[in-house]
């Protein structure tokens, strides 16, 4: 992304979420929620929050494993759908999970990462958190085409395998690979990060009303964490597929607007 783009990004614009047609139809339990939120900071002190939340996946887990939480067990349905061995290849709120019942604790990175990562064991249901600046117009949920640049976290660039679902803006960059698995090192949050896109995806049988007691969950959270933010929901379904969250620079209002897909 150009030094131009940035700018819109952080001073005002718009960026979308979508799930492709094709992604729709082979999953139709999918549930989906976006969060997008101006003027964040890395100062925010979350550690009550987080706390109350660590605390709730801990009952989860004294109650049952991380493979027994029909939350995972959905996802490993669908990752064995999507060809890729669940063992193997883990959602991300099964990989926190896991760490978090070994470990006991979680790791601070960045107050907005640290938030939405107990949120996510709270939940069991993965959150991807994007930096709206490293996006490129917006992000589609969709097969790839196998010639996307990933940057890993390790600063190497990657390619997806053909037909694997990731998370691609409108540059064609992959932000995720393997859908809920992995995100790309080039759009993590970092500390001069201003303004995130939190995106939640389920696929279990409460999934819709989780998502939306997730998504207003991590809404209220931010407005609570960073009170000089604007935050913006929306939830997706496969007859409203895309959101476009719209900010003006000179009143910092964040508006959601949900939309059919676009043929």
């Amino acid at each position: 992304m150009d030094l131009s783009s940035r700018r819109d990004v952080l001073h005002g614009g718009a960026v979308y979420l979508q799930h492709s047609a094709r992604l729709w139809a082979q999953f139709p339990d999918l549930a989906a929620g976006a969060v997008f939120v101006t003027s964040v900071h890395n100062r925010a002190d979350v550690t009550a929050q987080a706390g109350v939340f660590a605390d709730i996946a801990r009952e989860r887990l004294a109650a049952n494993t991380v493979a027994e939480l029909p939350e995972i067990q959905a996802w490993r349905r669908t990752f064995a759908a999507m060809g890729l061995k669940p063992t193997q290849y883990r959602c991300a709120a099964e990989a926190l999970l896991r760490r978090f019942a070994k470990e006991g604790a979680q790791p601070s990175i960045h107050p907005v990462i640290d938030l939405c990562n107990a949120l996510s064991l709270a939940f069991a249901i993965p959150i991807a958190v994007f930096d709206a600046a490293k996006i490129t117009e917006g992000l589609t949920v969709r097969r790839a085409n196998g010639d996307e640049p990933y940057l890993t976290f390790g600063g190497e660039t990657e390619h997806p395998q053909p037909d694997e679902v990731i998370f691609a803006d409108g540059a064609g960059r992959a932000h995720a690979r393997r859908w809920t698995n992995r995100q790309s090192g080039w759009s993590a949050i970092r500390d001069d990060t201003t303004a995130v896109l939190v995106v939640a995806e389920a696929m279990h049988e409460s999934a819709a009303a989780d998502i939306a007691r997730l998504t207003a969950t991590i809404t209220e959270e931010l407005g609570k964490c960073w009170t000089a933010a604007t935050v913006s929901s929306a939830a997706l379904s496969q007859s409203a597929p895309r959101a476009e969250f719209s900010w003006r620079p000179d009143r910092g209002v964040a508006r959601s607007r949900r939309c059919r897909l676009r043929r």
